[in-house]
């Protein structure tokens, strides 16, 4: 049963916490890049484990209003050469500083829209990112694309270079809804790549769905549930819509009269959810479901679900090294973003330089929070039993947590909190609890989406 006065008393602005601290609350003005580099040195060569790599494709051929990614717009192929080109270059200068052959745990493509690139093209990335590097012996890769220009022959040769999964970006089949956004594509497009992955052996297909888009209503969910159960995939992120017109102004072509109300997008929440688990799927942390035969379930079951900003993962590593415009990378100590500009990315990297323009030095108080904030995303539940895991900013934390568990979102103990099932519905605000940063500095704008 829904309570709807907790659902008002708990929509407010929230991160998604594919990092702690959040990217607003960088302690950006003390950032050192040189301290940043020496940082994640240190991690890769006391790690065995191997490193991520995420590349940001930026290009797509025409603008989803709704997209909050960095992106830019063109239908101008003659970008993707040099623009592979500045990426390896890139590679070729932390390859340079980290003066080991790095081992390579997961590749991740994303964008904007990978599949703009050609599969000859990608082809010739991905090569450069593996040949100077070692795989890990469970290496994974994976691409996001669109349904409209992922040809058999990007499935056919991703799958050659090592690709097992693919995640294609659906949001809604409502035809009003995909006017609105920009975003259309058909269900035959849809089931044709699902169809011809499945046959070529790729192991994990992901779609993306989102709700709280503007024109959604519950009868065009219902449907759009109901086409994505008869396909089956093995993943689901259904995500809500984060209007952030300030950020990006695509999203001021629709006013917010178009967008559901409060209680409509719960209820497009909570129908979505109720269908996708009746349909088979199992509830992964936050935003994402998977069939028990994947392995994002098994890794959750396990104990073994990761979170990093390309969401969540079973690939454990403390080091993810984003390549590409606006990227962002960790080393578990640190953070480094790239420049979110095209031509100043590639103008750095060409001068031999990291195009990292902003960061995060973690200090032990936000190391033991990031510790906690990642169990209650992946697990959970958190304990501090531990000394590590105690300290003033986690028992200010603590304090805050036995509201929630008042309201019946968590069960709150001396020595540990879990998340009770009704309160996975809300995890970014039980998070907010230990968030040490965000309490210790209230923004005077509206920093983040809402948490509904």
């Amino acid at each position: 049963m829904i309570n709807s006065s907790l659902i008002d008393k708990y929509r407010v602005a929230a991160p998604r916490y594919t990092s702690y601290p959040t990217v607003p609350f960088w302690d950006a003005q003390r950032f050192d890049k040189n301290k940043w580099i020496n940082n994640l040195i240190t991690t890769v060569r006391n790690s065995t484990e191997g490193l991520s790599l995420y590349v940001h494709l930026p290009y797509c051929e025409s603008l989803c209003t709704y997209c909050g990614c960095n992106t830019r717009i063109t239908k101008n192929h003659g970008v993707e050469i040099p623009y592979i080109n500045a990426v390896l270059k890139e590679w070729e200068i932390y390859r340079s500083h980290l003066g080991i052959k790095p081992i390579i745990k997961e590749i991740h493509l994303g964008g904007g829209t990978p599949t703009f690139f050609s599969p000859e093209h990608l082809e010739l990335l991905i090569d450069g990112l593996v040949n100077p590097s070692d795989l890990h012996e469970d290496a994974v890769f994976s691409i996001e694309g669109h349904p409209n220009n992922t040809t058999d022959e990007h499935l056919i040769l991703l799958y050659r270079l090592g690709f097992r999964r693919i995640s294609l970006g659906i949001q809604d089949f409502d035809k009003k809804v995909q006017v609105v956004i920009n975003r259309i594509q058909s269900y035959r497009s849809v089931e044709r790549v699902t169809r011809k992955a499945r046959q070529i052996g790729y192991q994990s297909i992901n779609y993306d769905l989102i709700y709280g888009l503007p024109l959604q209503t519950l009868t065009g969910l219902g449907k759009t549930i109901q086409s994505v159960l008869r396909l089956k995939p093995d993943r689901i992120a259904f995500y809500s819509y984060a209007h952030v017109p300030w950020i990006k102004p695509g999203q001021r072509k629709y006013t917010e009269e178009e967008l559901p109300s409060a209680e409509m997008k719960r209820s497009l929440y909570e129908l979505g959810r109720a269908k996708l688990i009746a349909g088979g799927y199992s509830e992964i942390g936050m935003d994402h479901f998977a069939l028990k035969t994947d392995s994002l379930y098994h890794a959750q079951l396990n104990g073994q679900l990761h979170r990093n900003f390309m969401g969540y993962t079973e690939q454990f590593s403390t080091v993810l090294i984003g390549l590409g415009v606006s990227s962002i990378s960790d080393c578990w100590t640190a953070f480094a973003q790239n420049v979110k500009n095209v031509e100043e990315y590639m103008s750095v990297v060409s001068k031999g330089e990291l195009p990292v323009t902003k960061g995060h030095i973690l200090n032990d108080t936000d190391l033991v929070i990031r510790k906690h904030i990642l169990n209650l995303m992946c697990r959970g539940y958190t304990s501090w039993k531990k000394p590590e895991e105690m300290h003033e900013k986690v028992d200010e934390g603590i304090k805050r947590m036995k509201w929630l568990a008042q309201d019946g979102l968590v069960m709150l103990s001396d020595h540990d909190v879990r998340i009770t099932p009704y309160g996975k519905r809300f995890l970014r605000n039980i998070c907010m609890a230990f968030d040490a940063r965000l309490w210790a500095s209230q923004p005077s704008t509206q920093l983040f989406s809402l948490a509904d």
